[in-house]
C-alpha cells in the first residue's frame, strides 16, 4: 500500500509502490478512486484516474489490486448502460439521482438466476471456446456459454437449472487437477480475444441507409470512419447505424459527446422495434455512456470496453456492430494525459503514439472462424466518428484513422447547410469493399455493380459540369446535359436524401433501393431516346413521372414493388409515345 506523493488533475504519483505493475488497476484515497498505473519509476507509481480527483490531499492511501482493468463478460450485458470503465449505470441510478465518486456498481447482475441449459454431458472432452450450454439472455439474444481461452479438460460434472453467474456450472478434470468454472469470465480490455483464423470481409453489412448500403458498402467484418465538422450529422448518422444494422448485437459507444445527445440514444432506442423480428431494439443493443462532463481518462477505456464485449459477442458465433462516438474526443483525452505526463508531443500536441493506438482499436474488426466447437464463425464491425476541428481533415486524427479504415463516410457541411441528409459527400468519400460485396449484391441484382456505377458517373459530370454553369449560366448548356443535370438532382434528392425521421424512408431494404436507383437510370436512358427523337428538354423535366419517381420513398414496402412497376410501365409507355409522335 503505498499514498499520494503529487496530483496534476487526473494524474496522480504515488510513493511506496513496490509489487505493483503496469497496468493494474489501484484504488485512490479514502473513497476508493479507480485509477491504472501507466508507469513505475522506482518506488514511485505514475497513475491515471479514472474519475474526478478534486478534493483528494496529499498523503491518502493507494491500495493495489493485483489484477489489471478486465470487463466482465457473462449474461446480462445487452440492453445495459454502462460508464467508461463498466460501472452500471442501470444500478447506480436505483442507488441515487447523482454519480458519487468510488460508488461501485457490478458489470451484469449477480443475484438474478438465469436458466441454464447444457449442450455437453458428463464424460466429453471439451476445450478452449467450446460452447457448453446456452442461456436466454433476451428474446433475440441466446448466450452461449463458452469455455474460457486456455482452459479445457474432461467434463466430470455439468448442472442443468437456474444458477447465478458466480455459481459453479461444470466442473473439469485437467492432468488431475479440478476446476470449476461459472458463467461469468473476466478478460482485459487492451488484449484483444483470440480465433483460429481471419477471412476477408465478402457480405455486406444492411444498415437501411441506401448511399451506405447501395453506392459505398461497409462489409461485415469492416472498419469505416465518419468524420465532418460540427452539424453534420455524424451522431445521428451513427444513430442509424445503431438502429437499423442487421446484425445480431450493436454496442454504441458515447465517447465524450454531449449528454443530451447520449439521453436521447437511450431514450429513442427504448421505443423502436427491430425491423427484421418486431421485437425492441433495447434487446439487441448495450450502451457505453462516457459523455463530455464524465471523466476524461475514462474516455480512453471506454472503447477498450466497448470492443472487447463485441469480440466477446463474437466468439459465439455473432456478428456485432460497434460504433463509437467519437474517436477525437478520445484523442483529446490522451493528449491532456501525455501533457500531463510531460511526454513528447507530436503534432499538434496529439501523443507520438496515436497512431498506434487507434490501429489498436480498429484491428481488433474482422471476421473471423471462433475458437472451439461447434465451427461458426463471427463478426466485429466498427464505425468511428470522427469531429476534427473547423473540418479540417488534415489534422491528426483523422489522418490516422484514414491509414486503417477501408470505408470513408465523408460529411459535408454544404450538404447538411442545404438539408441534405445524410450530409455524406459521394465524391470524397468511398468504400473499398465494393468489389467485396458485389457477389452479395448479386443475389439480389446481377446488374447492381453497372447501376452503380452509372450513378456515381452521372453525380461526377454533373460536379464537371456546374463549373461550367457557375460562369455561363445553366440554359447555355446543351440539352443532353441539361438533361444529366436533371437526372443528377434526382440521384441526390429522391435517391441518396433520406430522413432519418421518415416513418418508412428511415429504413430502406437493398432491394428497395436497387428499384429506386434503377428507376431512375431507366427514367434517364429512356429521356435520352425521347430528346434525340426531338422531344423538346423542358417537357422531360416538367413531366409527371419526375414527380412520381420523387415519392418512392413515402410508398410503403407492402405497396412499393407494385407501384414501381406500374411506374416504369407508364415511363416507357409515355415516353416511347412521345418519340414516336417526334
Amino acid at each position: 500500500m503505498g499514498e499520494i506523493w503529487r496530483i496534476s488533475g487526473p494524474v496522480i504519483i504515488a510513493k511506496d509502490m513496490k509489487g505493483t505493475q503496469v497496468y493494474e488497476v489501484v484504488e485512490i484515497g479514502n473513497e476508493g478512486l479507480i485509477g491504472e498505473i501507466i508507469g513505475l519509476e522506482g518506488d514511485r507509481a505514475i497513475i491515471q484516474a479514472h474519475e474526478e480527483t478534486q478534493g483528494l490531499t496529499l498523503g491518502e492511501k493507494v491500495r493495489g489490486t493485483g489484477s489489471i482493468l478486465t470487463v466482465d463478460l457473462g449474461p446480462g450485458i445487452v440492453g445495459s448502460i454502462y460508464d467508461g470503465i463498466q460501472k452500471s449505470l442501470t444500478v447506480l441510478m436505483e442507488q441515487s439521482s447523482f454519480l458519487k465518486r468510488g460508488v461501485k456498481a457490478s458489470a451484469i447482475p449477480l443475484d438474478k438466476k438465469w436458466d441454464f441449459t447444457p449442450t455437453v454431458k458428463e464424460g466429453d472432452i471439451v476445450g478452449e471456446g467450446d460452447i457448453i450450454g446456452t442461456v436466454p439472455e433476451t428474446s433475440l439474444i441466446e448466450h452461449k456459454i463458452m469455455i474460457p481461452p486456455g482452459m479445457g479438460g474432461t467434463v466430470k460434472d455439468i448442472r442443468k437449472g437456474e444458477f447465478t453467474v458466480e455459481e459453479t456450472i461444470i466442473r473439469l478434470e485437467s492432468e488431475g487437477k479440478m476446476i470449476e468454472l461459472p458463467m461469468m469470465q473476466k478478460w482485459p480490455v487492451r488484449k484483444p480475444r483470440v480465433y483460429k483464423q481471419r477471412f476477408k470481409a465478402s457480405q455486406l453489412l444492411v444498415t437501411g441507409m441506401r448511399i451506405l448500403d447501395y453506392m459505398f458498402p461497409l462489409a461485415l467484418g469492416g472498419k469505416a470512419a465518419i468524420p465532418g465538422g460540427f452539424g453534420t450529422g455524424k451522431t445521428v448518422s451513427l444513430q442509424q447505424l445503431a438502429r437499423w444494422a442487421q446484425t445480431h448485437l450493436n454496442i454504441y459507444v458515447g465517447c465524450g459527446e454531449r449528454g443530451n445527445e447520449m439521453a436521447d440514444v437511450l431514450y429513442s432506442f427504448r421505443q423502436l422495434e427491430d425491423p427484421t423480428t418486431g421485437r425492441l431494439l433495447q434487446e439487441k443493443e448495450v450502451f457505453i455512456a462516457n459523455t463530455s462532463n464524465m471523466p476524461v481518462v475514462a474516455r480512453e477505456a471506454s472503447v477498450f470496453v466497448g470492443i472487447t464485449m463485441a469480440e466477446y459477442y463474437r466468439d459465439m458465433g455473432y456478428d456485432i456492430l460497434m460504433v463509437a462516438d467519437s474517436t477525437s474526443r478520445w484523442a483529446e483525452a490522451m493528449r491532456e494525459i501525455g501533457g500531463r505526463l510531460e511526454e513528447m508531443p507530436g503534432e499538434e500536441g496529439y501523443p507520438a503514439y496515436l497512431g498506434s493506438r487507434l490501429f489498436s482499436f480498429y484491428e481488433r474488426a474482422g471476421l473471423v472462424e471462433c475458437l472451439g466447437s461447434p465451427h461458426r464463425r463471427g463478426s466485429v464491425t466498427v464505425a468511428g466518428a470522427v469531429s476534427p476541428p473547423s473540418a479540417d481533415f488534415s489534422e491528426p486524427v483523422t489522418q490516422n484513422t484514414l491509414r486503417i479504415v477501408d470505408a470513408l463516410y465523408s460529411l459535408d457541411a454544404s450538404l447538411a447547410n442545404r438539408r441534405h441528409f445524410p450530409a455524406i459527400n459521394w465524391l470524397s468519400s468511398y468504400s473499398l469493399y465494393a468489389e467485396a460485396v458485389e457477389g452479395w449484391w448479386s443475389e439480389i441484382s446481377p446488374d447492381w455493380a453497372t447501376t452503380r456505377s452509372t450513378a456515381l458517373r452521372i453525380l461526377q459530370q454533373e460536379s464537371e459540369l456546374e463549373e461550367i454553369v457557375r460562369l455561363v449560366g445553366p440554359e447555355a448548356l446543351p440539352d443532353g446535359d441539361k438533361l444529366l443535370m436533371a437526372v443528377a438532382r434526382m440521384i441526390r434528392e429522391d435517391f441518396l436524401a433520406q430522413s432519418a425521421y421518415h416513418p418508412i424512408d428511415t429504413y430502406c431494404v437493398p432491394a428497395r433501393a436497387h428499384q429506386m436507383l434503377k428507376t431512375i437510370i431507366r427514367y434517364y436512358e429512356l429521356a435520352q431516346e425521347s430528346l434525340n427523337a426531338g422531344t423538346d428538354i423542358d417537357e422531360l423535366r416538367t413531366s409527371p413521372i419526375v414527380i412520381r419517381i420523387s415519392r418512392l420513398k413515402d410508398i410503403p414496402n407492402a405497396e412499393f414493388e407494385g407501384k414501381v412497376k406500374e411506374l416504369v410501365s407508364d415511363m416507357e409507355s409515355n415516353l416511347v409515345v412521345e418519340k414516336g409522335g417526334a
